[in-house]
């Protein structure tokens, strides 16, 4: 009896172990686990040894035998590697990994899951090959790995799956061809392959994939003829051919077409001209085919497109009208067809696309007068119509395009008065009438919406007086033929960078030109100017005489000072010699105003004029300022409101200079950078860099140069005042700490990501800032943030031949582990500093603080912490503890912690570029929006 008994309490224990031994497929999970370096709390806190089955654990669903079917991990910040363990989940119906850091080979094991219908990978950095052993997945529907580091070929292995409906491989490496095996995806949906190198012919097989509705081949290099079996793709949606070196007729029309809604051929080399059977594709709104090639009269079959909305068809070498059946594409919001050899009249039938916002018809043969009808388009925006042989006058009703920003018409033969009403529109941005045969005044209320940035009326035959008025044009950069004397209110236009007055009959003195900030070209030439040239537009290194030539009574004033520019620009007579202007010009005297205006056009066509201002002057105690500099009258506001920069009004002291703070009134309160020269030529080199970079950029997220004046010993640069400091004294220094809520910590990462972004791929030629930091990071009223001090930033166009330095730009704790010992400037490196910043808005800690142990910095603090514990909370500032409550926050906390870890990667090459930092970080505020 004692030994049955025995035996069953051991049969007993024997169940109750295997009762709670967790199952083969969590042993395979936690396997997987192991090779991930970084992991959100969620799955540390749910991956639990101690369960029976992984069924409940984060991510993981299972069939009601407790097998693992889903593994869907999107999102969730896991860095590492993808162990060949995944084979041993036999049940495996959906991976899902994308959006994380996963890296290293493709395991070819996920071949052993053989139920797999659903494999995403996409968003990660896998390299290596896509494995053959893919083949083995007959069950597989969808499958996407873009957006990777993969090479090799398109693997034949995917087409011998029956069921595929869906194939993205985008955003890889890949080479070679795509095989003709193509054909056999007899239920394939869509076709991702764009932004590879893929290359050959495309397979005329691919015409078997009847079920196609999406197809991306752009970005690869394609050759060959596109396939007359694409006629037969009669479901298809999406066609998108572009960026290749396709030749040949393009075939497309001459089948069932009816559901294409988007065609893109551009930039390819295609023999002959637009097939005339795309008239039958009667559903397509978008048609784009830039720099094709094509060449022949636009087909009048495109009136049969009825559903149009954009219309592209520019660089090409179409020639012949224009068809008047275009004006039955009724919605049609975009019709460019500039770059042609086109010919003839605008068709009055334009006049019917009622919807049309852009109209760009220029570097054509366009003749005759602009049909009044199309003047009466109420939704026109885009009106570029320059450099053809346009006539006639322009009508009154052109004033009533109420959204017009943008009106060129320069190079053509427009004659009569430039309608006197012109002005009242109140979107106008830019208009040039450059170089055409318009009379009579210039309109007195152009700047009557105050937004007008450009203006040309150069080389017509304007009379009269510039108008008073032209001080309200306070955003004006551009101008050129403004005749009559100069007025004072030019000086009100504080962002004008290009202007051109000459060949006019200009009197007085060009003075008033000193007190404008900045230009990046100035042409005052061949008038009748007088007087002294102010030093400020003429001790550029930019500076080019022939800017000035043909006024006899226009001098430089030479000093002891400045005697060597006198010396350097003797073909400019001396203030104190008298004229000569009745000698003849030597051959000497020729050969330099030739190579002075030949210098003038290169700068002027390559927009390689930058602006800095070198000016002598008087000391701080003799303020106030000479008008040569800045605005005097701001100036003078500036030192009164600071009593003239005593240190009770200094609100923060930098690297490159002390800030004080200047409130002139309520509704005026400036910030105003002194910064000193005297016996350190770095100073001034900041300084200009600084209004190098500020004078030529312009967003909401980086600060705006206001003003600035230079002198002997120091220079003062004028922003707008920011209430709440920088970033690092918000963080750091305000005490008590003020309460920062996570929204607000987001809003200053994302517009500090958004001004980056700008920078380094908006700019031309980009900019690199070299020291992102809080310090660096100014706070409007609103908490939005302003990236500020370009004292040592870098245009990645400029030689790298400059003087070489021993020092490393930037700061303690932002640096790149890569510029530690060198000078290198590059995007990642500010990718890296702006990692450091995020680490800084999660934690709260500075990039160098004495709570980390000896040597380590804030990176590598967060990942010691995170490695040892995954506990975003302990990471996370203690002040955000409550808001971590809400799921939402803290899955979108989380996800900005993996966005500053894949910032700070110290392989440069693993870094995201700011534009995907921006959307990364979108795409989650989206994510937590929807949720």
């Amino acid at each position: 009896m004692r030994q049955l008994l025995v035996l069953l309490l051991l049969s007993f224990s024997c169940f109750l172990y295997s009762a709670s031994a967790l199952s083969s497929d969590g042993e395979t999970l936690l396997s997987l686990r192991r090779r991930w370096t970084s992991v959100p709390p969620s799955i540390n806190s749910t991956w639990n040894a101690s369960h029976s089955t992984p069924c409940s654990w984060a991510g993981i669903r299972c069939d009601h035998a407790h097998n693992v079917i889903s593994l869907n991990l999107n999102d969730y910040g896991i860095i590492g590697q993808l162990g060949p363990e995944i084979g041993h989940l036999t049940h495996l119906q959906n991976l899902v990994l994308f959006n994380n850091g996963f890296s290293g080979k493709i395991p070819p094991e996920i071949g052993n899951c053989s139920l797999l219908q659903y494999l995403d990978l996409k968003n990660n950095s896998f390299s290596g090959q896509i494995p053959d052993s893919f083949k083995n997945l007959l069950n597989l529907e969808y499958i996407s790995l873009s957006t990777n580091q993969l090479t090799g070929q398109f693997p034949e292995s995917l087409t011998q799956i029956p069921q595929l409906q869906l194939v993205e491989l985008s955003y890889n490496n890949l080479t070679g061809p795509i095989p003709s095996s193509i054909g056999n995806m007899s239920e394939l949906l869509m076709l991702y392959l764009q932004f590879n190198h893929l290359s050959r012919q495309i397979p005329s097989s691919i015409g078997n994939c009847s079920k196609l509705q999406e197809l991306f081949l752009n970005q690869n290099q394609f050759e060959g003829v596109l396939p007359h079996t694409l006629n037969k793709l009669h479901n298809i949606v999406y066609l998108d051919f572009a960026d290749n070196a396709l030749r040949g007729t393009v075939p497309l029309g001459s089948g069932s077409c009816d559901n294409l809604l988007f065609l893109d051929l551009s930039n390819n080399v295609f023999s002959g001209g637009i097939p005339s059977g795309l008239g039958n594709c009667s559903g397509l709104t978008k048609f784009i085919a830039l720099n094709s090639s094509f060449s022949g009269s636009i087909p009048s079959s495109i009136g049969l497109l009825r559903n149009l909305s954009l219309l592209h068809l520019y660089q090409n070498h179409l020639s012949g009208k224009i068809p008047p059946e275009i004006g039955n594409c009724k919605s049609l919001t975009e019709l460019n067809l500039y770059s042609n050899q086109l010919e003839g009249e605008i068709p009055s039938e334009l006049g019917k696309l009622s919807k049309l916002k852009d109209l760009r018809l220029y570097l054509n043969h366009l003749t005759g007068e602009i049909p009044l009808s199309v003047w009466k388009i109420p939704k026109l925006e885009y009106i570029h119509l320059y450099n053809n042989s346009l006539s006639g006058e322009l009508p009154l009703e052109m004033t009533g395009l109420k959204h017009l920003k943008n009106i060129t018409l320069h190079n053509n033969h427009f004659s009569g008065v430039i309608p006197q009403t012109l002005g009242i529109n109140s979107s106008l941005v830019e208009l040039d009438f450059t170089n055409n045969n318009f009379s009579g005044s210039i309109p007195p209320n152009l700047c009557y919406g105050k937004k007008l940035r450009k203006l040309n009326l150069g080389r017509n035959r304007l009379q009269g007086g510039i108008p008073s008025d032209v001080g309200r044009c306070t955003t004006l950069r551009s101008a050129n033929g403004l005749i009559g004397e100069i007025p004072s209110e030019i000086r009100d236009l504080q962002n004008l960078e290009r202007l051109d007055l000459s060949r006019n009959n200009l009197t007085g003195s060009i003075q008033v030109l000193a007190q404008i900030p900045f230009f990046l070209e100035i042409n005052v030439s061949y008038n009748s100017f007088q007087g002294p040239i102010p030093k400020k537009l003429f001790e550029s290194p930019y500076y080019s005489s022939s800017s000035f030539l043909g006024n006899p009574g226009l001098c430089v004033s030479c000093s002891s000072s400045n005697g060597s520019i006198c010396t350097a620009s003797s073909y400019v007579k001396p203030c104190d010699q008298k004229s000569t202007h009745q000698k003849g010009l030597s051959k000497v005297e020729i050969a330099m105003i030739a190579l002075g205006s030949s210098i003038f056009f290169v700068f002027v066509l390559l927009g390689l004029v930058y602006m800095f201002v070198v000016c002598g002057g008087k000391s701080e105690e003799e303020i106030p300022i000479s008008v040569e500099d800045g605005t005097i009258s701001l100036l003078n506001e500036v030192m009164e409101a600071t009593e003239n920069l005593s240190d009770q009004h200094i609100i923060g002291r930098g690297a490159h200079g002390i800030v004080y703070k200047a409130a002139i009134d309520s509704t005026r309160v400036f910030a105003v950078k002194k910064i000193a020269f005297l016996g350190n030529k770095g100073k001034s080199l900041s300084m200009i860099r600084e209004i190098q970079t500020l004078g030529r950029i312009r967003h909401r997220n980086l600060v705006k140069l206001e003003d600035f004046w230079w002198r002997k010993d120091f220079g003062l640069i004028l922003y707008p005042y920011m209430p709440n400091g920088s970033l690092h004294d918000i963080l750091h220094e305000k005490n008590p700490p003020p309460s920062l809520e996570w929204n607000v910590l987001y809003k200053i990462a994302i517009g500090i990501a958004h001004g980056l972004a700008y920078l380094h791929y908006d700019c031309d030629p980009p900019i690199v800032h070299r020291d992102i930091k809080p310090k660096n990071i100014l706070l409007d009223a609103d908490m939005e943030p302003h990236i500020s001090d370009f004292g040592i930033a870098k245009l990645l166009d400029q030689s790298s031949a400059s003087a070489p330095s021993i020092s490393v730009p930037g700061t303690i704790g932002y640096i790149a582990p890569e510029n530690a010992y060198t000078t290198a400037s590059s995007r990642e490196s500010d990718v890296y500093s702006y990692g450091v910043v995020l680490l800084e808005l999660i934690t709260r800690k500075k990039a160098v603080d004495p709570s980390f142990m000896e040597e380590i910095d804030i990176v590598g603090w967060v990942r010691t912490v995170w490695g040892e514990t995954g506990d975003i909370e302990e990471i996370v500032d203690s002040s955000l503890a409550n808001e971590l409550m809400n799921s939402k926050v803290l899955e979108q906390v989380s996800k900005v912690l993996l966005v500053a870890f894949r910032c700070t990667e110290k392989d440069p090459h693993m870094r995201p570029t700011m534009r995907h930092v921006v959307k990364q970080l979108e795409v989650t505020n989206l994510q937590a929006r929807r949720r």
